[in-house]
């Protein structure tokens, strides 16, 4: 269950790359911050249009999540 304290944390793939972190976690849904330079497919996948500064997460997008970090889904 997402909340208030997985703010600030890294979104990671399942190899292990940062995406972008958790900006702001509103009931469900974290609004991530993505990572500069982060790749046009990478965004697509994620749902991003060329004009978002941030990209909504499902919690039914999230593998695992630790202390530190939100690991996406395959």
């Amino acid at each position: 269950m997402l909340d208030s304290s997985d703010e600030g944390k890294r979104v990671v793939t399942q190899d292990g790359d940062t995406i972008g972190e958790v900006r702001d976690v509103q009931g469900e849904e974290a609004h991530v911050t993505p990572e500069p330079g982060l790749t046009d497919s990478v965004r697509q996948r994620l749902g991003m249009d060329d004009d978002s500064d941030t990209y909504v997460l499902d919690e039914s997008e999230i593998d695992a999540t630790s202390e530190d970090e939100i690991r996406l889904q395959n």
